[in-house]
Parts: C-alpha cells; structure tokens; sequence
C-alpha cells in the first residue's frame, strides 16, 4: 500500500476511535451515578462524611445508581441480543464452487488481506463485505455440523483438540472470521472470469480493515444499536412492553446519532484504502470491467420490469434471470451500433463457469429475486411455477393476455355493456374486441361541441409514447436509461407500463349500487360507478384519471371498474407463507433473517393508474384477437417484455393506436391496423 493508503487507513482507525469514545462516554455516564454513591458509602463508614443529611443522601444515590445500572444492563442486553439486518443472499459453498473460492484466495494474497470466510450471491449489480459475526446469523442446527467441517481449514476451529469438548463443538467461535463476500448474480453470467476478478479486487481488499480490532469493535457496536432501534421500533408489542422499548429506542437512537458521522467517515475511509490497495491488480482491466458493470445493471433492470413482472403477476418466476440477462445484452448489441463491442466477449470464458452446477445456482438466485422484488412464496407451489424461457410465450404472454381479456369483459358486463345484435354474425354477442371499441370511442356530439374529439396520431400530450414504436432500435438505444425514465411502447404486452402515480378517484357522480343493464347506456350512467371504485379502495385523485373522466365518461367508468375488480382478485389471492423450519432449502443461513410482513423489499414498480391499467387490457384484447383470427403468436422480446408477433415480426406499432382509442376515443388508427393485419374485431376470441 502507498503512503496515501496508509494515511487513509490511518484516518479510518481515528474514526473508529472516536466511535469506541462513543461508547465509553455511554458507559461512563451510566456507572458515574454508582461512583458517587460509592464514595459517599465509603465516606460515611470511614467518618469522613458524617452528620447533617449525608446519611440520607448516600441512601438516595445508592437507590439512583441501582436503578441507573439496571436501566444500563437492559440497553446492552437488548443492544447485545438484537439480530443485526443481513442481506438476503444465495450461499454458495466451497464444494459448489471450488474454482471461485480460489480465485478469491489468490486475489486476497495478491492482496496481502485475509480471505473471506464465505461467498455468497444476491440477484442484484453490486458487491460487497458483510459481517455475519453475530451468533443469531449462524446456521441452523441441521447444517452445523457441516458448515464446521468446510470453513475448518479456513477458521482453524473444530479441531481433534475441541470435538470431544461437547460445550465448544456444539458452538463454532465466530469472532475470529472474516466478513462474507456477497457477489451479484449478473456479474458472474455477463462478465468474463478476468473482468470478475478485477471488480472484486476494490472489495476483497476491504477484508484488511475488518481485521483491525478497532474498526471491529466500532462496526460491532454501531450495529448493535441500529438492530437495537429495530427492536424497539416494532409494532407488535403489549403496553407495558412498548414503554420500556420506547426508552430503549430513545437510548439507542441518541447514541446513534452521536456517532453517526464518525462511522460514516470511518467507511468512507476503509472503503478509500481498500481501493488504493487495489490498485496494483488489474487495473487496466477494472476500467473495462467497470463499464461492464453499468452494463449488467441497465440489462438487469430491463429484465426484471419488462419481462419477470408479468411473470411473477401470473404466479410464474423465469428460473433462468442471469441467462436472460446474457440473452438481453446480446439482443443489445444485435439492435444498436453503439453496442457491437458486447457480443464479442462471449468468446472468452464465463465467470459463471467458477461454479459448479450455474443451472442450480442461477434457479436460486431467480427464486430469491422475485421473492424480494414482488413478494412471492419462499418456494415453488401449484401458484407460484418456475418457467423456462421457451415456454415463456404460452404460459405467461398468452395466458396473461386473456386473462386481462377477461376481466375487461368480466366489468363491461358489470357496467351493463351490451352489442347490438348483429345478424351478419350471429356468435358476436360472446367476447369481442368490437364491443371494447365501440364502447371506447368517443360519442359524435362530442367532436361537434369541440370538447375533445379524435386526434392524429402522434399529435396531442402523448407524442412522445407516440413517436417510441416506431420500431425497436429506439427502444434499445433507451436501455442505459432506466425502467422509470424510458418511454414504453403499450404494444410489446400488458405489463410495459410507464411508471407513474397511485391511482386516484375519478371526479364524477355519486355510484349507482345496482346498475341496470341496457343496450345503450347513456355516458353520464356509465361514468357513475367510477367514484364508488375509488373510494371504495380509499384512493387519492390523480390527475390522469380525472383528464379521463373529463375527456370520456365512458372510459373513466371503465379504469375504475378494472381497477376496483384488479384490487379485489388481489385481496382474494392467498396470502404468502413461508415453509417450516424443518422443510429442505437451498438458501441456509439466509432463511430466517426477514419475515413475510416486509415483503416485497424493494418493489419495482408503483401501483399502475387507472389509464395505464384500461391500456393494458384494451391491448391485451387487440393481441388476442388477432392471435385468434389474424394468426399472430404471442413472443418474447428481451429488452421489451411480451409482444405480438405478426407473420414472425414484432408488431411494435399498436401502443401509439391503443392509447389513442383510450385517452381521446379515436378508434380509426386501431381500425386501420386491424384492417391491414387481417384482424377481425367482431369474431369472439377464446378467454382463460
């Protein structure tokens, strides 16, 4: 390490001091009230102190130091028992990926750095160093045993010398390890073995500091007092309980703030020594790697909001997310120029080839994700499916889509919607997408009045989601950009939403409780149960809806109808639970570490308005009539999630049209489309 490195290792260890000071003041404050009672005792015996009220004072500050001391020893009880927050991780050990923990052996060498003592994988971009020193984030009792035997070498415990002691075998001694070395999943599919390496140098390196007693102990000590805040901060408690804890809470966060920013430093300078260390590996080469970094996340996050959503919305999880990160970034390179570079590294060796069975592992980590990202069940059921890519088009694309048909027809018939009787085609009274039209499209009269009547396509506020399907080159020149920055194209599926507000009430009258079935509902009636859904679900009014409401009363009533009947399928699905303790599951020390309640943790996608959700299943009715009457095929693409595929080519143009029907009642750009696909409207389609 440089002078300049030592120096921030230096800085880093004064920091950590500081919060060690912290702490000590803590202490002293609590044992100063026992030290004065102490002196006044010994004083009163010794007839140093006598007479007056000195006697009574020595009783009072006996009474205050008991009480001071049991207040003292329950913060650090609670403080030493709480169970510090650990990240969900896939652990991953030595014999299923001896060629890893190698490689990371060498590089901890190179380093002059202890080794990690355990690696694991999370389904996300990033890497890092976790202490999981704490007794409670040890192994269940089934898999003691043989976690002892593979980190034996490495921690030097377990030996002839402690087996027959059966207090000291039974309880591995955490103190002496090393934090775990947590790697992103997309790392070791996207990136080559050369270009993993020169990533995790930065962070190996980081294993220098942990070993130092003071960064140790201040680390320790810090965590024990935001797990301790934890403890205090949950709701399920009795009265007396949630006193006591409010005290410890008020304890533990006055602490924390003390020594807030030294910790902060104190990373910040481990976090600067470990990447001066690191510099004399492969550095050339962690600049490239670096933007292979970038690369993956944009990839990941594309794959996730395009494509695992409507998966998971289904009960179906893809098992294979890292080989469709590969297969994304690849499709990158095959649409943009700028991204011709990528394909070629798939020559060189995988960094996924360091484990030994990538298929088991890769089905872990999707597991894990959806479990994090939506909240589904912690195993595989008859809900809640794996999913190979090539079945991805019939088990999710087609079924999600008829499934939206349906519940589009399922409210239509609710709101009383009838189609005139057509003698030319008897069957159409059965669900058809001539009937969603016609109910959309905007009343003539309207377009007199010069309220708001059809618009060209392209023109108006939604020019922008207009101009997008054009084709897919502009969809993939937006890829580094983010789910929540990125225009979508409606076309491509159902779940392709632009991310926006939570939902809100639709102005308009108050909601008929019995609606009455007729032919021909007047706009006025059918815009009246719009209200009632909303405030039904205690919604907040967003402006989208209102401009529907105001724009066309007819598919105003129909958001707020799939909205109220999107909301109760959710209340009736079955709640998520995890197995039991005793079942068989590959995540291990990580099973118990966060309950059902917190899920999802980080959730991708706020809830959809209601004219995102009218779109979608106006969209999801267009796809299937023309998988049934024109022969398209549902298909998925990777940077865009499930799309309609027309005579083998996406058909990247229907957002632009749907969203004109929708928002301005203009059905003649749909119209057209279907005209020149072949697509019957008025055929029933088959429905889920």
């Amino acid at each position: 390490m440089t002078g300049m490195g030592v120096e921030v290792g230096a800085q880093a260890r004064s920091r950590a001091l500081a919060v060690l000071r912290i702490r000590s003041r803590a202490l002293a404050v609590a044992l100063l009230p026992a030290a004065v009672a102490v002196v006044l005792l010994v004083g009163g015996s010794t007839g140093h102190i006598a007479g007056g009220s000195w006697g009574a004072v020595s009783w009072i500050m006996s009474v205050l130091a008991v009480l001071v001391l049991l207040v003292a020893a329950g913060i650090a009880l609670v403080v030493a028992r709480a169970r510090p927050a650990v990240s969900p991780t896939v652990p991953i050990a030595e014999e299923s990926a001896p060629d890893l923990y190698r490689m990371v052996r060498d590089l901890a060498d190179r380093l002059d750095v202890p080794a990690p003592s355990a690696i694991a994988l999370t389904p996300d971009c990033d890497s890092w160093l976790e202490d999981r020193t704490h007794p409670a984030h040890g192994p269940p009792e089934r898999e003691a045993r043989d976690a002892r035997e593979a980190l034996e070498g490495v921690r030097g415990i377990g030996g002839a010398g402690t087996r027959g002691i059966r207090g000291l075998s039974s309880r591995p001694r955490r103190a002496p390890s090393a934090p775990v070395l947590v790697i992103g999943s997309p790392f070791l599919w996207w990136m080559r073995v050369g270009e993993l390496r020169a990533v995790l140098a930065p962070v190996v390196a980081g294993t220098g500091p942990s070993a130092h007693p003071d960064i140790a102990a201040a680390r320790r000590f810090v965590r024990g007092l935001d797990a301790a805040v934890a403890v205090a901060s949950e709701p399920t408690r009795g009265p007396l309980s949630r006193t006591v804890l409010g005290g410890v809470g008020w304890v533990t966060r006055l602490l924390l703030r003390s020594c807030r920013g030294h910790a902060a430093e104190m990373e910040r300078g481990v976090a600067t020594a470990a990447a001066e260390r690191a510099q004399a590996v492969d550095y050339g080469l962690r600049i490239v790697a670096q933007e292979q970094v970038g690369l993956a996340y944009a990839g990941w996050d594309r794959l996730l909001t395009r494509v695992a959503l409507p998966a998971w919305r289904m009960g179906r999880w893809p098992s294979r997310l890292d080989v469709g990160v590969v297969a994304a970034l690849t499709e990158l390179s095959r649409r943009d120029r700028l991204a011709e570079g990528f394909a070629s590294r798939l020559g060189e060796r995988p960094a996924c080839d360091l484990l030994e069975e990538p298929g088991t592992v890769d089905e872990a980590a999707s597991l894990l994700a959806a479990r994090l990202f939506h909240g589904g069940p912690a195993e595989p059921g008859p809900h809640w499916a794996p999913v190979d890519w090539q079945d991805y088009p019939d088990e999710v694309v087609d079924r999600k889509w008829r499934t939206d048909a349906a519940r589009l027809h399922r409210v239509l018939d609710t709101l009383g919607v009838r189609l005139p009787a057509n003698p030319a085609v008897p069957e159409a009274d059965g669900p058809t997408l001539a009937r969603v039209i016609d109910h959309l499209s905007a009343p003539p009269e309207k377009c007199e009045e010069g309220e708001q009547g059809p618009v060209a396509l392209g023109e108006g506020p939604d020019e922008n989601a207009v101009a997008l399907g054009e084709g897919p080159d502009e969809n993939a020149v937006a890829l580094g950009e983010g789910p929540d920055e990125t225009p979508v194209a409606l076309g491509e599926g159902p779940d392709e939403n632009p991310v926006a507000p939570d939902p809100g009430p639709v102005p308009g009258p108050h909601p008929d409780p019995h609606p009455h079935p007729h032919p021909g509902p007047e706009p006025a009636a059918l815009a009246a149960p719009s209200r009632g859904a909303y405030e039904k679900m205690a919604m907040a009014e967003d402006e989208d809806d209102a401009d529907l409401a105001r724009g066309n009363e007819r598919t105003a009533a129909l958001a707020a109808g799939l909205t109220a009947e999107l909301a109760r399928e959710e209340a009736a699905a079955p709640a998520v639970t995890s197995a039991p303790a005793g079942g068989t599951e590959q995540q291990g020390p990580d099973r118990a570490l966060w309950d059902d309640g917190m899920l999802p943790l980080f959730p991708l996608q706020p809830p959809r308005t209601g004219r995102e959700l009218l779109a979608d299943h106006v969209t999801a009715m267009v796809c299937c009539a023309a998988m049934d009457t024109a022969g398209a095929l549902p298909g998925l693409d990777w940077l865009d999630g499930p799309s309609l595929l027309v005579a083998g080519e996406r058909a990247a143009d229907l957002g632009p049209r749907v969203l004109a029907l929708v928002e301005t009642g203009d059905p003649a750009p749909l119209r057209d489309w279907l005209r020149h696909l072949g697509v019957r409207p008025e055929k029933p389609v088959r429905l889920v």
